[in-house]
């Protein structure tokens, strides 16, 4: 079994906002492209243009409707989930090999995929469901917080953060240091009332989430008057066609 850090260095971690979040699956495709092309086992796919397609993706987004309450009105959230990269990480004290573990320099939870044996006991204790057994590999996968980006100084500056942060076109993903409460990502959540994923569970995860912010203009249509018709007979055209249809 692998033993959690005491303590780490830095706690790096996604913020996403899920009032901003479109559900355009940007980072999606961009995670799957950066993560087949480099860092690890590619990301493999089965049958992807047949009748059951199955591929391993490491961020998913999902959408919801919200019932925000009164004449019927509801919300459309879309909800990205990949690894948390979890405090207190269920999946790295499971793994029989050590394959799953914690970095103590920045709180990165990896897979030695040379040490993995595809026994899938991280993914049965991971509560978010966010680690997918590669059928290709035979080895388990999962956000990586792309590492291989975030400190490789051969990119330009800009690109040193993970592929799904730079990917977003609505500025939904944020990334950062969480331990450090100057930063931009924690002031971030101290100011939007950030909350973990599924608390309950005391896994303390490191991502956190935006919740979304009251539409008032849902009210607002609740109270609005209905528009007086601007004319009682129809002509032309369009009388025509209303006379041809109470016929049908």
């Amino acid at each position: 079994m692998t033993a959690l850090p005491q303590t780490t260095e830095k706690k790096l971690g996604l913020v996403i906002d899920l009032d901003t979040c479109v559900g355009c699956h940007a980072c999606v495709v961009s995670c799957k492209g950066w993560n087949t092309e480099n860092y690890g086992a590619p990301l493999s796919d089965r049958d992807a243009y047949g009748d059951a397609p199955m591929g391993t993706f490491l961020n998913r987004v999902h959408a919801f409707e919200a019932d925000t309450g009164g004449c019927g009105g509801s919300q459309t959230i879309h909800f990205p989930k990949s690894c948390l990269h979890c405090e207190d990480a269920p999946c790295v004290t499971v793994c029989p090999t050590g394959a799953s573990y914690k970095r103590a320099e920045d709180g990165i939870v990896l897979v030695n995929e040379d040490a993995c044996i595809g026994c899938g006991l991280c993914a049965w204790a991971c509560p978010y469901g966010a680690r997918e057994l590669d059928q290709t590999e035979g080895v388990m996968k999962k956000c990586t917080l792309c590492v291989d980006r975030i400190y490789n100084e051969n990119l330009p500056e800009e690109d040193r953060v993970p592929a799904c942060v730079r990917t977003c076109p609505a500025g939904a993903r944020h990334f950062g240091d969480l331990g450090d409460p100057e930063s931009d990502v924690s002031r971030l959540v101290a100011e939007r009332g950030g909350v973990d994923l599924m608390p309950e569970m005391n896994t303390k995860p490191v991502n956190k989430y935006l919740p979304p912010r009251p539409k008032n203009f849902l009210a607002e249509l609740c109270n609005t008057p209905a528009l007086e018709p601007v004319a009682q007979d129809a002509k032309g055209f369009l009388g025509w066609l209303d006379r041809a249809l109470e016929k049908v």
